[in-house]
């Protein structure tokens, strides 16, 4: 369990809120997630299940159907997560799409899809990654014209989170090619329109439990009323959003490193070696002593992030530092604590082999590091 004793970024009402998730996982996550990760996904009753016991979208207004909490609330659902060894895409659902959606969303869209978002009735994904551009978003081809009232979207997607689940899609799409990043467009895409199709359910080396999709688009109508905004604001909107979801990358990379951490702490101690356990080594000691001075600053500058988030002035280039720390350390820590683990830490029945496949991909998606590293640089 989570040490939050000398966390500074939750007040009282989100250490109650956390014991209400907890409670929530031992009984609703934890006796399913190795089957999940055997069969590539988790149980769409999930999704309603977490939205019945109030874990999706913290952040969306009473006036559509949720609590109209703080981020906090979400960081502490992405910890609790992390933690558990966990990674259902319901984070990305809270922590992404529905800003999305109450940020630029119309009043029509929102009474329309946050409150189904809000109980787990609609699940969602947002597809912005091709098999031609990754991070660089204004390299999308995947388009919307627009026909009279309509758009015409065409194209594919790929790694996209929830991509089996999504009920609803919000798709960058070029609105206008020949204007690069600011003929960009974001576009809410039914899953049932005609013309929209998943591919296969991709087999990644980590995160086997989130379902993660290609999509393809062909001629797909939607009406105009469909788009987020305004045409061709949708690459600044993506620009505008990725602070937030920079920093719950950051909020789950380190819960999940202290997992790792505490997996190696508790193993070393009971694993016997040369008559003694092999904690009583000194390298043991060392190794461990190091990580948890890292883990410490690490809590200590993840909680400055949250503060200054939910204080509105979190910006790109310190989400985009979170990021890149915080992920740089999970990686750290699982390796290490597999380390610890000596050839035990390489089967899959220890909790430690998950945490360490999962901690591969942080440094990727969001933006890889490298690209963290660019944002971190022009700000400088």
């Amino acid at each position: 369990m989570l040490d939050t004793a000398r966390r500074t970024a939750f007040s009282a009402e989100h250490d109650l809120f956390r014991d209400q998730v907890r409670r929530f996982l031992a009984r609703e996550l934890l006796p399913h997630i190795d089957r999940w990760e055997e069969a590539g996904i988790i149980d769409r009753a999930f999704w309603t299940e977490a939205g019945a016991a109030g874990l999706l979208c913290p952040t969306v207004p009473q006036a559509y159907g949720g609590p109209g909490l703080d981020f906090g609330f979400n960081a502490v659902i992405d910890e609790e997560l992390a933690y558990a060894g966990s990674t259902a895409g319901i984070t990305l659902h809270s922590d992404i799409v529905a800003d999305y959606l109450v940020a630029y969303g119309s009043e029509a869209q929102k009474r329309r899809w946050l409150p189904a978002m809000v109980s787990g009735e609609t699940a969602t994904a947002i597809a912005m990654t091709e098999p031609g551009a990754g991070s660089d978003l204004q390299g999308l081809r995947t388009t919307a014209r627009r026909e009279g009232g309509d758009y015409v979207v065409n194209g594919s997607k790929t790694y996209i989170t929830n991509g089996q689940h999504a009920d609803l899609v919000i798709v960058a799409a070029k609105t206008d090619p020949a204007l690069g990043a600011r003929g960009v467009s974001l576009i809410l895409v039914e899953s049932e329109r005609d013309g929209f199709a998943r591919g296969r359910n991709l087999d990644k080396i980590g995160f086997h439990s989130q379902d993660t999709s290609e999509l393809f688009f062909a001629d797909v109508r939607v009406p105009v009323e469909n788009r987020l905004g305004e045409e061709g604001a949708g690459f600044a909107y993506l620009m505008n959003r990725l602070p937030q979801e920079r920093l719950s990358i950051a909020v789950a990379a380190q819960a999940a490193a202290q997992r790792a951490f505490d997996e190696a702490l508790k193993f070393t101690k009971a694993r016997k070696a040369f008559g003694s356990t092999v904690f009583d080594f000194q390298n043991t000691r060392f190794t461990l002593a190091g990580l948890a001075a890292r883990l410490q600053v690490g809590w200590a500058h993840l909680d400055w992030a949250l503060r200054r988030h939910m204080a509105g002035v979190l910006d790109a280039a310190e989400a985009s530092a979170a990021k890149l720390w915080h992920t740089e350390l999970q990686w750290e820590v699982c390796d290490a604590a597999l380390q610890l683990h000596g050839g035990a830490g390489y089967m899959n029945e220890y909790p430690i082999a998950r945490l360490w496949r999962d901690a591969r991909v942080t440094r990727i998606f969001g933006g890889t590091n490298e690209i963290m590293k660019e944002v971190i640089g022009r700000a400088l």
